[in-house]
Formats: C-alpha cells, structure tokens, sequence
C-alpha cells in the first residue's frame, strides 16, 4: 500500500509540474505575459478585490455595508491563505523562471487564489456578474508568470470559496438597512 501512496504522490507531483510548465508556456507571447503580469500586480494583496468592494459601496449606496463586508471577507480570506502558507511553507516552483517578482518565498496556497474565488463568491452574491471571470483570469496568471502550482491556485480558490461561502450570510445581513 505505501508503494500505491508513493507513486500517487510522485505523479501528482508530475502533473502539476507539468500542467505549469504547460501554461507558463503561453508566457513567450509577449501579450499573454503582459496580461497575466497586469493581472498578477493587480491581485497583489487582494487589492483587485478590496478596491472592487471599494468601488461597489461607493456606487451602490442601498447596499454599502455589504459591499464593505464583502471587501472585508476577501481581505479576511487573504489573511488566512498567508497563515497556512505560513504552516505549510511549500517553496514556488523552481524548474520555470517567473515572469513577476513575489512577496513571500511559500507557494501553498495561492494568496491571489484565495482572495479571488471570495471576491467571485462574495461579489458575485450581490450581482457583481464580472467578478467571477476576473477572478478566474487572475488564477490563470499566477500559472503563466510562473509562481504557483496548479495544487496551490485549486487550494487557495477552494479556500477563498469556502471562507466566502461560510460567510455570505453575514456579508448580505442589513443589506435593506445600509
């Protein structure tokens, strides 16, 4: 059985090497690598998300307390992905060059990940129908610049959906009354 375990490990390992090296790929084209270098500054720190919920309560006065709640779940999701990078401490990949320079030297999860798949949960519950593509595309550019495995943006988006998830009935709680 351990045998079956290891090669499981070693092969999933394999594939996420080789779906990055795949998509990293797409970086020679030099507008693909512009998009997704735009895309990865943009979601630094979640402030694509913190400014799009920024945005939201600005325009959208009926619901400003829900677009602030929601700003506040993406940012809260990106402190918890930095937690676990913290614990896990997974290093970047290292057998492709990035395209951007990172904050941390920790891979697992996707930071950029985590704060996106909220921000599409969160923003999306309010009709915010654009977010969740933006979302999706800033996941994209952390494979073609070259920082994250597969595992880590799939784990950082799950944990970002589930914080969000967990927490959307607090963010539309006295949407009336905002």
């Amino acid at each position: 059985m351990d045998h079956l375990d290891d090669m499981d490990h070693r092969s999933l390992r394999g594939a996420d090497r080789r779906i990055l090296s795949a998509l990293h790929a797409h970086g020679s084209d030099a507008r693909v690598a512009t998009a997704a270098r735009a895309l990865s500054w943009a979601g630094e720190h979640g402030a694509l998300w913190l400014a799009s919920g920024l945005v939201g309560a600005a325009v959208d006065r009926g619901r400003r307390g829900a677009w602030l709640r929601g700003a506040a779940l993406t940012v809260g999701a990106h402190v918890v992905s930095m937690g676990v990078k913290r614990v896990v401490r997974r290093p970047r990949p290292t057998h492709v060059q990035p395209l951007v320079r990172t904050a941390g030297r920790h891979s697992f999860p996707s930071s950029h990940a985590t704060s996106a798949a909220a921000a599409a949960v969160a923003y999306g519950t309010l009709g915010a129908y654009a977010i969740p593509p933006l979302a999706a595309a800033v996941c994209l550019s952390r494979l073609v610049v070259g920082v994250h495995y597969p595992s880590d943006v799939a784990a950082g988006a799950a944990l970002g959906a589930l914080t969000a998830s967990v927490a959307t009935g607090w963010m539309r709680r006295g949407s009336a009354h905002d």
